[in-house]
């Protein structure tokens, strides 16, 4: 439902006769200002519209708003909003039956019938998803937006007439209950005005921001009014001096231009205050100048004249003609320093820029003759909108999806470049793998490593304007859990996790393969069965007994440690003895024989390319060479530890039936981690030394932990470090032990401090 009105009632009711005649009039009051803006439309399309609302007025018959008017004029005045942006007939109908669904009960079936499909869709896209079940009304509220975006997505519109919608609402919030304005006016900041601000609906995006300070926080609101008006009234004779030297000088030069004042929003300014803790009198740049000229060269040369009269500030000239903002945005920004040392902002545009500048995607409808630029800007808003759709695919959850899509909102945007010299648009603090996804899913899943401006950088690095990225690939390489700790692009976060969900799933089938195939061998059983069409009933009497869909479910509960793979093997022994097959005795001695040894025969062998089935254990972080156990966590996967460490130990104890044999490859696919202790005697340059020892090992130095202690005659030093195996650990601490300055130098371990040389 709207904010701004109230539950609905039966259509059954009817009008009150007190309010019956002011009702009827208001509503056909208000529908006449309607009318007035329908000029643009042929006769066919203004009948369609008139038909709306007329079928609107009936379902809304007996709603009244919070002020007392009655319900139909918020259609209406939703409708007279998507006037000025010249929208179809189809969009105007919608805009006035946007409620119809929602509070009255009027079928989608309905709509198709008396208005078409067309119609019909962009209301559905608009309706909340009041007839499904919700935990929460967060919950609720996510699966709302998620349904909006992905309609808007489809047909820009439907975002259109909802900014409309909140914007009438937010204008008419004063007559809402005080304790409302809370919420709706953070929604409104939070969500709509940044998708305004992302489709380039910038007076809608400024009228937002403003009216959601003034509902959220009154009192600053109200007294920042009061400090602009005060300023406006003291600085006025200075802005008709700067406007009358500015009209003076395009004079002289003979330029045709538009000359028009531009005041910073209170919002904008309250965040600038808020964000920089500057005082009102500090805050200079709330006064500017738009010019518009005829043609792009034409802004050039103003930017030329203007520099002429006053001084520019310096660092403050931005291009955004030559690179556009990825709202499809164009201007030259310049702050002057005009009369009394008071800075002023230019902002240089075309007709055309200007029309982009203030309606963005609503461009498209309002003037044809602007084709281009009304195109350019439709272009670049459904570039993210279908990104949205690329979202879905991967991300069913609605809270999730809406986190993704947040992170796309951010105003901010910084340019970078291929080796192709092609350029792209980003959220500031985008990184390399951001970068990487926004080129394609493919280049993002498999990169390795990136050169910036020919320099080698890690994948985490920041991007920063004008930078040259290349991304290196290799057919080995995937996306990594850690990734999502830095990514800000919302196709990035969705693609590495729809990634690592798919191979989490896969790697778990696999495991879970391994451990039943393993457990059946004990049991005398050499090979699991076939899914050859002679096995199938032997099959679904086991998933009866566990109760799984199939026989990946099974694998998998198995590869999580959520079903014990012996207590499943005991049983498809037991269904295979019913058809015949009888356990092999000698290979039965054979395993149980064998079973208590760390590497027994059908052990299963980690090369270290596992991701997210396997998990190396930070308590003692095993290495090639060591011995090691396998513990099967509960819905976690296989944990391996070392033999001897004492968290294993413990395990053990109170959970032994979860422990499976594991060993180590013959060839390990990469390094690790491990952690050393250094004692160092304290002196300049030390640190140094022993990195440098480190280096000369060939070991990557991941992690230093130096401690919080005070100054002393010796230092305790923890480095995390990538080591091949244990026999390359043994040569990396001999390093250290023959460094100057180093006392001793051990691996740390979960049992206690051991030296391995």
């Amino acid at each position: 439902m709207s904010p701004a009105s109230i539950p609905s009632t039966s259509n059954s009711h009817s009008r009150p006769k007190a309010v019956a005649p002011a009702a009827a009039n208001a509503a056909a009051a208000s529908f006449a200002l309607l009318e007035a803006e329908l000029g643009y439309l042929n006769d066919a399309d203004t009948d369609m519209v008139r038909r709306a609302y007329k079928f609107a007025d009936e379902a809304h018959l007996g709603q009244m708003r919070k002020s007392g008017e009655p319900y139909i004029t918020h259609p209406i005045a939703v409708a007279v909003l998507c006037t000025e942006w010249k929208l179809d007939a189809q969009a105007l109908a919608a805009a006035l039956l946007h409620d119809a669904m929602e509070d009255c009960g009027v079928t989608k079936v309905a709509l198709i019938e008396r208005f078409g499909s067309p119609v019909a869709e962009l209301v559905d896209g608009l309706t909340k998803l009041e007839k499904l079940e919700f935990n929460t009304r967060e919950e609720n509220q996510a699966e709302s937006f998620r349904k909006m975006l992905l309609a808007m997505a489809r047909d820009v519109r439907v975002i259109l007439i909802k900014l409309a919608d909140r914007t009438h609402n937010m204008r008419t919030m004063s007559d809402m209950p005080r304790s409302k304005w809370g919420r709706i006016a953070s929604e409104t900041l939070e969500i709509y005005a940044p998708i305004a601000h992302r489709l380039g609906l910038n007076q809608i995006y400024r009228e937002l921001q403003d009216l959601a300070f003034k509902h959220l926080l009154p009192w600053r609101y109200a007294v920042l009014t009061k400090a602009v008006s005060r300023a406006r009234n003291r600085r006025r004779d200075l802005i008709q001096k700067v406007q009358a030297d500015v009209e003076a000088v395009f004079a002289q030069a003979k330029m045709s231009v538009r000359i028009s004042g531009r005041e910073k929003t209170l919002y904008s300014i309250y965040k600038k205050m808020d964000e920089k803790h500057l005082s009102f009198a500090q805050v200079t740049d709330i006064y500017g100048f738009r010019v518009i000229v005829p043609s792009v060269v034409d802004c050039y040369t103003a930017l030329g004249w203007l520099h002429q009269i006053y001084k520019p500030v310096p660092g403050k000239f931005k291009d955004h003609i030559a690179i556009a903002k990825v709202n499809g945005y164009q201007s030259l920004h310049t702050t002057l320093v005009g009369p009394s040392g008071v800075n002023v902002e230019f902002q240089m545009r075309t007709e055309a820029m200007n029309l982009v500048a203030e309606s963005g995607v609503a461009a498209h409808w309002l003037y044809k003759e602007h084709e281009s630029a009304s195109a350019q800007s439709a272009r670049l808003g459904t570039q993210w909108l279908q990104s949205l759709l690329d979202i879905q695919t991967e991300t069913r959850d609605a809270a999730e999806f809406w986190d993704h899509v947040k992170v796309d909102l951010f105003p901010d945007a910084v340019y970078v470049f291929t080796p192709k010299s092609q350029i792209m648009a980003l959220p500031r603090g985008a990184t390399v793998v951001d970068f990487a996804y926004a080129i394609h899913s493919r280049v993002g899943d498999h990169a390795m490593a990136a050169r910036i401006n020919g320099e080698q950088v890690p994948l985490r690095t920041e991007l920063k304007n004008g930078d040259v990225i290349e991304v290196i690939t290799a057919p080995v390489s995937a996306p990594n859990p850690a990734w999502l700790g830095f990514v800000r692009t919302g196709r990035a976060r969705s693609k590495i996790r729809h990634h690592l969900k798919t191979m989490a799933q896969t790697e778990s089938v696999e495991l879970g393969e391994k451990l039943l195939a393993q457990a059946l061998r004990a049991e005398g059983i050499d090979q699991l069965p076939s899914d050859a069409p002679v096995n199938q009933g032997l099959w679904e009497k086991l998933l009866r007994f566990t109760g799984n869909r199939n026989q990946a479910d099974l694998l998998m509960d198995i590869g999580l440690g959520k079903r014990i793979a012996t207590i499943v093997a005991k049983r498809l022994t037991a269904l295979l003895s019913e058809n015949g097959q009888k356990p092999d005795a000698l290979l039965m001695t054979r395993e149980r024989f064998t079973a208590h040894e760390s590497i027994s025969q059908g052990a299963i062998t980690l090369d270290g390319s596992e991701n997210a089935s396997v998990v190396y254990s930070r308590c003692c972080r095993p290495l090639p060479g060591d011995e090691i156990v396998g513990y099967l966590g509960r819905g976690e996967g296989l944990a391996v530890h070392t033999r001897d460490c004492a968290t294993a130990r413990k395990l053990e104890h109170k959970d032994s039936e979860r422990f499976i044999g594991v060993e180590w490859s013959d060839e390990i696919k990469r390094n690790f981690e491990t952690t050393i202790h250094v004692t160092v005697v304290n002196g300049k340059g030390v640190l140094a030394r022993v990195a440098g020892a480190l280096a000369s090992a060939e070991t990557d130095i991941v992690h230093v932990d130096m401690g919080q202690e005070t100054p002393q005659d010796t230092a305790e030093l923890k480095f995390v470090v990538a080591v091949r195996d244990t026999s390359h650990l043994e040569q990396v601490l001999r390093h250290l032990k023959r460094t100057s300055s180093v006392i001793k130098a051990d691996r740390q371990t979960n049992k206690g401090l051991i030296n391995p040389s």
